[in-house]
């Protein structure tokens, strides 16, 4: 017990390290394309980063697909090749070296969708979660557990034992219906010929560009 304590606060210092390194250098290499003056403080932005909020777990998102939530975006940060082999439903592939490339800016920095960056595991997608709020954009979240954690828990659930609370057993019939509407198939399912769910036609997501602020000043 003690050894996976210690295990998880390391893990956790680890990634403040981590964070630490990405603001540093993203902000040498990333930010220059914009004014000195953007963003927030560094003290609002170590609040944010050790705030949980800016997390949405699998089975929140799975909710939000299965129900054509219209109000996000799912952004894949991963590299092209990841996003061609598997990808969640009507993502975005915008790789993290990417991530301030012109036309990437209209997904990010916009007030009508929240942005959901999600890759393998949390750790790309933070970065790309960190770089964003170091320029005070909003509506930023993070998918906790990545791609890894939906296989876990949405594509793959795991049955609850006999002695689990009625709460598991409750959570595990949502999960397998949302991993039968993703497409997987269950053997008892399959005896009684139900049809497979689709996800419907695919939304088309158009953001609308900010308009430049003039440069202040001038004659």
């Amino acid at each position: 017990m003690i050894n996976r304590n210690l295990a998880k606060v390391l893990s956790y210092r680890y990634m403040i390290l981590a964070f630490i390194f990405i603001l540093l250098a993203g902000g040498l290499v990333l930010l220059p394309k914009y004014e000195i003056h953007e963003g927030i403080s560094p003290n609002s932005l170590l609040s944010n980063m050790i705030s949980q909020e800016r997390y949405i777990n699998t089975d929140e998102l799975a909710h939000k697909i299965i129900s054509q939530d219209p109000s996000f975006i799912l952004i894949d940060i991963r590299d092209e090749k990841s996003f061609n082999n598997y990808s969640l439903p009507y993502a975005i592939n915008i790789p993290l070296e990417k991530l301030f490339d012109e036309e990437s800016l209209a997904y990010l920095d916009q007030n009508q969708f929240d942005v959901v960056f999600f890759s393998n595991d949390n750790f790309f997608a933070d970065q790309a979660w960190l770089l964003c709020n170091r320029l005070d954009m909003n509506n930023q979240r993070v998918l906790k557990g990545g791609i890894n954690s939906w296989f876990n828990t949405i594509i793959n659930p795991n049955k609850p034992t006999e002695n689990m609370p009625a709460s598991a057993f409750e959570l595990f019939a949502f999960r397998k219906s949302a991993s039968m509407f993703f497409g997987v198939g269950y053997p008892e399912d399959l005896q009684t010929n139900q049809p497979k769910k689709n996800l419907g036609t695919k939304k088309v997501i158009t953001v609308k560009k900010k308009k430049k602020m003039p440069a202040e000043g001038g004659c």
